[in-house]
């Protein structure tokens, strides 16, 4: 097999993994899967809405899977400026993703 097309079928893998986990939390189910949501006692877990923590989850494992699908279109465009624009955006979701869970108690009851 020609090397892009090993380095596209690798970088699928992720992407499906979190497409499929996405699907999960977005159906609100899948809340223990939630690092930190699942280790928390459960006197602890009854104050947070937990089927609205699971959809928002899913919402940005979605967006990180079409920043994760920008790489593979880089490597088949060899375009390495798609390639900026999707680890740009991948890493602006996540602290996004961080710093609103984490202020003002969105999700909690």
């Amino acid at each position: 097999m020609e090397e892009k097309t090993v380095a596209m079928i690798i970088m699928a893998i992720p992407i499906v993994m979190f497409i499929v986990l996405g699907i999960v939390l977005i159906n609100g189910k899948g809340s223990s899967l939630i690092a930190g949501y699942n280790t928390m006692p459960k006197e602890k877990k009854e104050k947070y809405d937990s089927i609205a923590l699971s959809k928002f989850m899913g919402k940005m494992m979605f967006a990180l899977s079409f920043c994760m699908l920008l790489w593979i279109v880089s490597i088949g465009y060899e375009s390495n400026s798609l390639f900026i624009i999707g680890l740009a955006l991948f890493i602006g979701i996540v602290l996004f993703t961080i710093i609103y869970i984490n202020t003002n108690n969105r999700f909690k009851k």
